[in-house]
């Protein structure tokens, strides 16, 4: 393999913050590297920097002789009124040779860009995404730099895309924190951290690898720490009783208590990890059905997005929507919220139900305001969790140093703004969350920090996301879009307990799990092509509910029902004791035993789903 790229001793500060400084490596042919790191630590400038659109403070890079470079940007800028082949020609070298033209029509076939004359300024941002795409590979390059490609398509683009990096003969550098896709593409990890001796972390394999070694190095830090603590305890006692004579060996014991002070000091920072503290605040009251839909349809110029539709949503209940771009997620989200009416069905929304709403294009921050005036416009204090907060106490819980208080927000990364929206939404007081794409730009220790809170909020949780592993993580119910094809005139949502059912159903195309609902005419389960999502938190018996009520169930359906709340809190403690074991760190790398794992905790949740479609019908009974 020859030597691609070459940087010696990059060194990069933005605002007076210094971002990287002497960091080496090299790019081979034939590489597929993923570049992970904190939020803030200069990746997307790194990649800007090696294509040619910033330069170092300090440091060279050098590139092989004729090498093209393709960069895929975050947010791909296009001129005003530009069509699609336009866009995509100007990655061609010659846009008057025929075999670039072809070549163009190829890439626009491939990501299914079938107008070549529509005007990207009026596509969402998945389709400009796909034309910035097809601008690069014009380029036929032989490195192409990519910066969150994930970020606004849809999990078939992304299947897609994966395809298309792991099969490549151009080598890649790819910034994402989309942890399947980045196992998926790479053969080596790229970890951009102060911390990391040299700034930069290479290890050469996938993204497992990376963890294991990763795990391996803190340990030997962490060990090396309290040794060499140790060993200056006792240099530092025996300066303190005081040397007889200032001999040599005894001056180089001196000198050596300040090299070994320093390396104390070097290991503490490398192992200080400071991560984000998120915890929404619930409001002070959680009915026990939060919203209920039944029988809802909605559709759009004689296309039915969805029909037909039961929802059920009760604190625990945290439901994914998954599809493609367009397909109807956003519309079924306002539909569920009572903000556009159904065409038919009801939505039935509880009397003191509070939303909270993260929206993925950030429209909510004006990048001019500082990140303090952003959270708190006047006065120095939040209310938060029903006290006052100091500013710079609540803006910590997010990482974000007394220094970038004053700064501008359009001055921080993706990432950082990310966590201001965060910062944002948990000032507010909710029983329903609903995250679109939360996941964009944010790292992996926020990811997994996110990914606790949510399944710790005592309401219930809608959420969009192209991040799959965040999905299996979070959500207890998905929700599939499965969109029309020729020939058929509407959308159909499928219900799946995880995502290895939808996966196994995307190849299969059979449900492995079909749901269980309820038929309205005869109260038992039934077989119905409605969808009921249920609820995944105990419920606890309604104290209100009359005796006269209660008189309509049988004796055995009475006692059934006073045992029910202790019966889901026992099914879901064997759901959480799975879901715990499957999530730990050893088990990614033995197949045999986290496919048991995940078995396990699929029959869990199908138990706990079980219960609450027979709480359901109980109720429905009841009342």
């Amino acid at each position: 393999m020859s030597i691609l790229v070459s940087a010696h001793q990059l060194r990069k500060s933005f605002a007076a913050r210094p971002l990287f400084e002497g960091i080496t490596f090299a790019i081979e042919s034939g590489e597929r590297i993923g570049l992970i790191g904190p939020n803030g630590a200069g990746k997307s400038t790194l990649l800007r920097i090696l294509a040619s659109q910033a330069s170092p403070d300090q440091g060279t890079v050098s590139f092989q002789r004729g090498l093209r470079v393709g960069f895929l940007e975050q947010v791909p800028a296009f001129k005003p009124g530009t069509t699609v082949f336009e866009a995509v020609m100007e990655g061609a070298k010659d846009p008057d040779d025929w075999s670039a033209v072809a070549k163009a029509h190829e890439c626009m076939s491939k990501l299914s860009l079938e107008d070549p004359e529509a005007v990207i300024d009026r596509m969402s941002g998945g389709w400009k995404k796909r034309v910035a795409l097809a601008r690069e590979l014009v380029r036929e390059p032989d490195l192409l730099l990519l910066d969150e490609p994930t970020n606004h398509l849809d999990v078939d683009s992304i299947l897609w895309l994966e395809e298309l990096l792991a099969n490549s003969s151009f080598a890649t550098l790819t910034i994402t924190h989309d942890r399947v896709f980045l196992q998926k593409v790479s053969n080596r990890i790229l970890e951009l951290d102060r911390r990391n001796t040299g700034g930069l972390l290479s290890v050469a394999g996938d993204y497992v690898r990376y963890l294991e070694l990763k795990e391996e190095q803190i340990s030997t830090q962490e060990n090396r720490e309290t040794t060499m603590k140790n060993t200056l305890r006792r240099e530092t006692e025996w300066l303190r009783r005081g040397a007889k004579a200032r001999t040599t060996k005894q001056q180089a014991r001196i000198d050596r208590h300040g090299d070994l002070k320093s390396e104390v000091e070097d290991l503490e920072y490398r192992n200080r990890s400071r991560e984000v503290r998120l915890d929404f605040q619930s409001a002070e009251r959680n009915p026990k059905r939060l919203l209920a839909a039944t029988g809802i349809s909605k559709s759009y110029d004689g296309r039915k997005i969805f029909s037909d539709l039961d929802l059920l949503m009760a604190p625990g209940t945290r439901v994914g929507l998954m599809g493609p771009n367009g397909c109807g997620k956003s519309t079924l989200i306002r539909v569920l919220l009572g903000a556009e009416k159904p065409d038919h069905g009801d939505v039935k929304l509880a009397d003191n139900l509070t939303v909270a709403y993260f929206e993925q294009n950030r429209d909510a921050l004006d990048p001019l305001k500082t990140v303090a005036k952003t959270i708190c416009p006047s006065g120095d204090f939040v209310e938060y969790r029903g006290g006052r907060t100091h500013i710079r106490s609540y803006l910590d819980r997010f990482l974000f140093t007394q220094g970038q208080m004053e700064m501008a927000v359009g001055k921080l990364s993706g990432g950082e703004q990310a966590r201001l929206l965060i910062a944002q939404l948990m000032l507010k007081p909710a029983n329903l969350l609903v995250l679109d794409e939360p996941t964009n730009d944010l790292d992996m220790a926020t990811l997994a920090v996110l990914e606790d809170c949510l399944t710790g909020f005592n309401g219930a949780v809608i959420l969009v996301t192209h991040d799959r592993y965040f999905l299996d993580q979070v959500a207890n119910k998905i929700l599939a879009f499965d969109c029309p094809v020729p020939g058929k005139s509407s959308s159909e949502i499928i219900s799946f307990s995880n995502l290895e059912q939808w996966e196994n159903w995307r190849l299969t195309g059979k449900n492995p799990n079909p749901p269980k609902l309820l038929n309205k005419n005869s109260g038992s389960p039934s077989g119905s092509s409605k969808t009921q999502a249920a609820p995944s938190a105990p419920v606890t018996s309604n104290p209100g509910t009359t005796s006269t009520a209660k008189k309509k169930l049988t004796y055995k359906e009475q006692r059934e029902w006073d045992a029910m709340e202790s019966d889901i809190r026992a099914a879901e403690a064997e759901l959480d004791r799975w879901s715990t074991e499957s999530a730990k760190p050893e088990l990614a790398s033995n197949s045999v035993e986290l496919g048991k794992a995940l078995k396990a905790m699929s029959a869990a949740q199908e138990v706990v789903t079980q219960l609450y479609a027979r709480w359901a019908e109980l109720e429905e009974k009841m009342t």
